[in-house]
């Protein structure tokens, strides 16, 4: 089921965002600005709410932007997606799983990241490399996956952005993961204790088994009053 989603008046969030934390690649500076928007929701917190994210506050990142529900262990199934990951695929992507971005033999190493994601919980960042061949150039990109609580409390959300590098061609383009970094992260947990995790990055290390605008999110203009996006972002829930 598909409902429309909306967002609270300006004076819900406010936060003051310190790029220089968060050194962009120039060829996918988008991720950053998501990472950045993510760690200044969380403060000193374990990981922000789900409800707390407005898309206002990653503007020229939304295109690239998605929120994952993990459905199951290392199962997600994205519930808002940007326009460049319909472009991606060629198709509308909203409620499909995130491995149909993937070949066949990268998606247990994705559930993997997933799983770790929400139960660790840690960051994690991928590198990807699209397949070639007729009609499809050389395509680089990198995928973030950031973990939130969802409406339970539970860490079962996932703010991300799959941002790429080259010409797209003829789609879908679907992707092998070449190297990951997961991050442990500290804080505190929901009642205000000290959570602590042993942070710190770990290197950016092959998978295994790895050798050698369908639909666009638009930011809301701010407004005195609450407001409510348009169909082009939308709140996918199942039936359940």
């Amino acid at each position: 089921m598909c409902e429309d989603l909306t967002l609270p008046g300006p004076d819900h969030i406010n936060n003051v965002i310190a790029m220089n934390r968060h050194r962009p690649d120039p060829r996918f500076a988008h991720i950053a600005q998501v990472e950045a928007y993510w760690d200044a929701l969380r403060g000193r917190r374990l990981v922000p709410r789900r409800s707390e994210v407005d898309p206002r506050g990653i503007e020229s990142a939304l295109e690239y932007a998605f929120i994952l529900e993990q459905v199951a262990p290392g199962i997600g199934r994205l519930r808002i997606a940007g326009g460049h990951l319909g472009d991606l695929l060629g198709m509308e992507v909203r409620g499909m799983p995130l491995s149909a971005f993937f070949q066949p033999e990268a998606r247990d190493d994705l559930a993997h990241c997933l799983a770790q994601v929400c139960s660790g919980p840690v960051t994690a960042r991928l590198s990807l490399l699209a397949e070639t061949g007729i009609g499809k150039p050389p395509l680089e990109a990198r995928l973030l996956l950031l973990p939130m609580r969802g409406e339970n409390g539970g860490i079962n959300r996932i703010l991300g952005s799959l941002d790429s590098s080259g010409s797209i061609g003829r789609t879908p383009r679907r992707f092998t993961i070449t190297a990951r970094r997961m991050t442990q992260i500290s804080g505190a947990d929901e009642a205000g204790l000290s959570v602590i995790v042993a942070s710190g990055i770990a290197p950016e290390t092959p998978p295994r088994g790895f050798e050698g605008r369908v639909t666009s999110l638009r930011a809301a203009q701010v407004q005195n009053a609450p407001i409510r996006l348009g169909p082009h972002l939308r709140l996918v829930k199942s039936d359940a």
